[in-house]
């Protein structure tokens, strides 16, 4: 039987990044059936941010396609060739036009005659800095009263790894909605030196009322960082209806800024002296029993990666 080499899950140390404060800005847009719009309004959005000082900006699941995994396909870009795929192409030429980091949500991606739900990330220069794949599908099981069956993994591939970028906004992580609700992910963010995890995420009505903001001030609480989610607004085109209510939420668990379900930009102010000063009140690193208990990060190349 073959052997896998694991690593003990001990914390990389927080890096102090180029930038310690700046806005971030939060698109919560409404999403058409319309792609060339789709791409018009998040460029419009991007840049409404931008001239009220983000300086890291975040787009939400699948903002430039209803959310409908009839559609997925139709309007999927191939992320190695972004000249021929205008969502991407978009992010890239905005990023460089407004000196700006964008984490652009999720848009479909193929490959290889599969298809992803991934999240392009461009850095001020515009390059593609990092990509990330969504890795738990939303496959529901019983549908709860009042909404539809939907089977994510029956059109999109899941990811196999996690995503930390280094930005000049620090080191961030990356999941795409379903994703939040495992916190194992982000106990590995945390642990790689994260200080802030972003979640471009579309709940429906009922998993939002009752989860959207309770796992965001979980995951932010329980890691001692900074958590920002940003959802399409609740009259966008799918099949089904979003709940909206995008959210900065900081590293005590504290609402930072949130957004109503309407189409909106909300502009959050982000101070990772904060991380420090919470983590140096409330010591957890040191307090946890590592003789009972141990997490192990199974991709993790070395522990200051």
């Amino acid at each position: 039987m073959a052997t896998v080499a694991v690593q003990s899950f001990v914390s990389a140390p927080l890096q102090v990044p180029k930038v310690t404060q700046f806005k971030i800005g939060i698109c919560q847009l409404k999403v058409t059936t319309e792609k060339s719009a789709n791409i018009f309004n998040a460029r419009s959005m991007i840049q409404a941010a931008a001239e009220q000082g983000a300086s890291l900006i975040l787009l939400p699941e699948m903002w430039n396609c209803p959310y409908s995994t009839d559609l997925f396909a139709k309007f999927a870009e191939d992320f190695s060739d972004i000249d021929s795929a205008p969502s991407l192409l978009m992010l890239s030429e905005v990023a460089s036009s407004l000196g700006v980091t964008i984490i652009g949500g999720s848009i479909p991606e193929k490959d290889a005659g599969q298809l992803y739900n991934s999240c392009p990330v461009f850095g001020p220069n515009g390059e593609l800095k990092a990509k990330h794949r969504k890795i738990h599908l939303f496959d529901m099981g019983k549908p709860l009263p009042g909404e539809v069956q939907f089977k994510e993994s029956d059109n999109i591939s899941a990811g196999e790894k996690p995503t930390v970028v280094d930005t000049d906004c620090g080191r961030i992580g990356i999941g795409i909605c379903h994703d939040i609700r495992f916190p194992e992910l982000a106990m590995s963010y945390s642990a790689r030196g994260a200080h802030l995890v972003c979640y471009p995420g579309a709940f429906n009505m009922s998993t939002g009322a009752t989860l959207w903001e309770l796992e965001q001030r979980t995951r932010a609480v329980d890691n001692q960082l900074y958590v920002a989610s940003c959802s399409p607004s609740r009259d966008s085109a799918g099949s089904y209806m979003i709940w909206g209510h995008s959210t900065v939420v900081g590293p005590m668990g504290e609402i930072i800024a949130t957004t109503g379900h309407e189409e909106a930009v909300l502009i959050a102010e982000i101070d990772y002296a904060v991380i420090q000063w919470t983590r140096e009140s409330l010591p957890l690193e040191s307090q946890k029993h590592n003789d009972i208990y141990q997490f192990v990060d199974l991709l993790r190349e070395s522990p200051n990666s």
